[in-house]
């Protein structure tokens, strides 16, 4: 997953057509895949620097490496069978992600039941959806086919927006940790920055512009509304989290998971958890969205209409432990329909400012749980790491 684009010292290159050194990137790459068998793939020995640098120099994408021909996964993004040993559908539980209905929870009479139900769900599961968000069906709709259309373009048409550092706000790319991860997951990401200040325009690709731009309306506004009832729910005032900036930097990502051929060799999205505040994700009917629940894998089964919001990290923290960011991943597509998956990233726009736990949450009888910090010290610390689980808000504990 992708949330502010890291620092990275690897080498983009400037090339935005098909090149012969991305042609014979092509070429090798589906040649050693027709080689290699699903019981030795995991053994053959390669060389990961040089396959790294060679895919992020094709630009192609895990989807431009399938429009070329793959029959089977290249070696960087087989897993290690400590990831693949537990890759199986989750046991059916129905129920176990709440849906819950924000209609009239500005009013005063239903508003304290909603309050409720929202904390609940934020202490218990750190999961929801929500249903009634005030969002027209006819935006969700127009959003997820929007970014579809962006990533189903020609490789060619993408490559000019691939980059891992970008000063207008918008960047196409394949892994957020791919030089980080022990193996990359078969998804490609656009990067779009929403807020504080709004990604140029004109850098925001046309096949999907407007519908970005009618996304960020929308998520502002639900943001502010679910930002007052996660306050509300831990007994301090519905505009506590907005006056800390909680909802002024937004980073949108529009994630794409393609068919994958093998999907029992890898991920579309590890395991990992949300830093930042909030987030809100809107996904289309595939599918492929897991919560860890306990010991058990959950499934997020998409709900029409619905929007996922989960607790980030920092949000935990400002809680002082009584929401909880929890472990989530995708299982890699096995299907012919693509997923689609768009998320925002809702973050503090204060980096300078120190974060911990609420006063009004910290007694003698529940001590601060985490020591202060800024979110550049923060965000420093995400972009050193791979995505993996919660080690990253261990960190931060006092």
């Amino acid at each position: 997953m992708s949330f502010l684009l890291p620092p990275v010292s690897f080498l983009t290159p400037t090339t935005t057509t098909t090149t012969p050194l991305t042609l014979a990137y092509i070429d090798r790459t589906r040649n050693r895949s027709r080689a290699m068998g699903v019981t030795d793939s995991g053994g053959q020995a390669f060389d990961r620097a040089q396959e790294l640098k060679q895919f992020e120099e094709s630009k192609l994408g895990v989807k431009g490496l399938l429009d070329s021909g793959l029959a089977s996964l290249p070696p960087l993004f087989i897993h290690p069978p400590e990831t693949l040993s537990n890759l199986r559908p989750a046991r059916p539980r129905p129920g176990s992600i709440p849906t819950i209905d924000l209609s009239g929870c500005c009013d005063s009479a239903r508003r304290p039941a909603v309050v409720g139900e929202v904390s609940r769900a934020a202490r218990e599961l750190g999961f929801l959806q929500v249903v009634n968000h005030g969002v027209p069906a006819e935006v969700l709709d127009r959003t997820v086919a929007a970014v579809k259309a962006f990533h189903e373009q020609p490789a060619e048409a993408k490559a000019r927006i691939y980059r891992r550092q970008s000063d207008t706000g918008v960047s196409f790319f394949s892994n957020v940790d791919l030089f980080l991860s022990k193996a990359a997951s078969w998804r490609d990401t656009l990067q779009v920055r929403l807020g504080p200040k709004l990604a140029d325009v004109e850098e925001i690709p046309e096949v999907c512009r407007n519908e970005v731009l009618e996304w960020n309306q929308q998520v502002e506004r639900l943001g502010s509304i679910l930002l007052g009832l996660l306050s509300e729910g831990l007994g301090l005032s519905p505009g506590k989290l907005q006056e800390l900036t909680c909802l002024d930097m937004r980073m949108m990502v529009g994630h794409y998971y393609p068919y994958c051929p093998q999907p029992d060799l890898t991920v579309g999205l590890t395991s990992h958890a949300d830093p930042g505040v909030i987030t809100v994700l809107l996904q289309d009917q595939v599918g492929g969205l897991q919560v860890k629940h306990g010991d058990e894998w959950v499934d997020v089964t998409p709900v029409p209409g619905a929007l996922v919001v989960n607790i980030g990290d920092i949000l935990q923290i400002m809680s002082n432990d009584e929401y909880k960011s929890i472990d989530h991943r995708v299982l890699a597509n096995p299907g012919q329909e693509p997923r689609v998956s768009i998320a925002v990233f809702c973050n503090p726009s204060n980096r300078e400012n120190e974060f911990g736990p609420f006063p009004e949450l910290v007694s003698s009888d529940k001590p601060a749980a985490f020591r202060q910090f800024t979110l550049n010290e923060y965000m420093r610390r995400f972009f050193t790491k791979e995505l993996d689980g919660k080690s990253l808000i261990n960190y931060f504990r006092a």
